[in-house]
């Protein structure tokens, strides 16, 4: 080996992003492997590679004992003290060994545990690089479809979005370049592995994030996210800062910020509605876009009772219940509605079924009195 040796190393650990000394030890590690094997050798030994000519030495290692059981492990007091008269029993003695045409077969060997160190090297780097990114948005292309799951080229790593991740209907072509939500990184012998989704409610928010800069500012906070994904979803904002309307500022000049998002995610709906710590402010806005006359919460059972008017009813319930689904999911209440007519109607019913009640004394009359004189008419 030369100098020439040494630069290519540190110019492949710049090129890979890796230390060269992590290099330049699994060669040392490969010429110790290479050594035993070529030289059917079960010594202890180690190579030391200087890091600046690239020439290396190879020393054997053994230990100082009264009698040698094992030659090539052992060595007696007398004959270390020949060598050295300092050396003591249990000692390690390491001595210089030029085992013939170990150059050439070190080369070889060299290059094969490089390669595999580089690789494992590479593995580490990509999973230290995504292990911190777990609930964060990647950009990624449309690699391969196998058996329903699909495969994502993030560029030095592939994701998987598995069946159960992708929107209902939603269709991906090879090469599409698409967002998705890191949902987890695993750490497997093959390298790490990817687990994202284009299902998750945190998709819709990191999307937020990146389009709204009122959102990654913080000026305008996400509160909650309900999604149906593919169809329809509802997202509650918040500010405290009274110049700034957090609805407007999701929605952008036009409607282009959150056009945008929708377009991302394949036409799916959405709604942008905003918070309240009034519980019944923030059901009537989650109900959007149905206009609602009234809402009454019982904080015990936390339920909001609605009521809208006749003709928004099935605006407010929505397809298949999903406006008053994804309102309940927003705001953490259960919501019940009913049209204006329907309220009236109940309301007459409880008054019919209310019990009679006992009428009020007359003006002036004790009620002691007064229920004296109802005991003795009774009897």
């Amino acid at each position: 080996m030369s100098s020439d040796f040494v630069n290519a190393i540190e110019e492949l650990g710049k090129e890979k992003g890796i230390e060269p000394e992590v290099l330049f030890k699994a060669v040392e590690d490969a010429l110790v492997v290479a050594y035993k094997k070529n030289f059917d050798s079960t010594q202890t030994v180690r190579v030391e590679l200087d890091r600046k000519n690239g020439d290396f030495h190879v020393y054997e290692k053994r230990t100082v004992v009264e009698t040698p059981a094992n030659p090539h492990e052992e060595i007696s007091l007398a004959e270390a003290q020949k060598i050295n008269p300092d050396y003591q029993l249990e000692d390690i003695i390491e001595q210089e060994v030029y085992p013939k045409d170990f150059s050439r077969i070190a080369v070889q060997n060299a290059k094969q545990i490089i390669m595999q160190r580089i690789r494992e090297a590479e593995r580490g780097i990509v999973y230290d690089q995504y292990s911190g990114r777990e609930d964060d948005i990647v950009t990624g292309i449309i690699q391969r479809m196998e058996r329903g799951t699909v495969f994502i080229d993030l560029g030095k790593v592939e994701a998987i979005l598995a069946q159960n991740e992708q929107i209902p209907g939603e269709v991906y072509e090879y090469h599409d370049r698409m967002k998705f939500y890191i949902i987890e990184v695993k750490k497997t012998n093959k390298g790490p592995q990817i687990l994202v989704s284009r299902t998750h409610p945190g998709l819709l928010k990191r999307l937020f994030e990146l389009e709204v800069p009122e959102i990654h500012d913080g000026l305008v906070e996400i509160k909650s996210v309900a999604r149906e994904a593919g169809t329809r979803s509802k997202i509650a904002v918040y500010t405290k800062d009274e110049n700034i309307d957090p609805v407007g500022a999701c929605v952008g000049h036009k409607g282009m910020r959150v056009q945008n998002i929708v377009t991302e995610l394949r036409g799916e709906k959405i709604d942008i509605v905003r918070y309240s710590e009034d519980p019944d402010e923030f059901v009537a806005n989650a109900l959007s876009p149905a206009k609602v006359v009234s809402t009454t919460t019982n904080a015990e059972e936390k339920i909001c009772r609605v009521v809208v008017p006749d003709y928004q009813l099935s605006l407010a319930i929505g397809k298949e219940g999903q406006n008053a689904r994804l309102a309940a999911k927003l705001t953490s209440w259960k919501i019940d509605i009913k049209s204006e007519s329907q309220a009236k109607e109940l309301a007459e019913q409880q008054e019919k079924q209310a019990p009679a009640t006992t009428e009020a004394p007359a003006a002036g009359e004790p009620v002691a009195a007064a229920a004296a004189t109802s005991e003795s008419g009774d009897a």
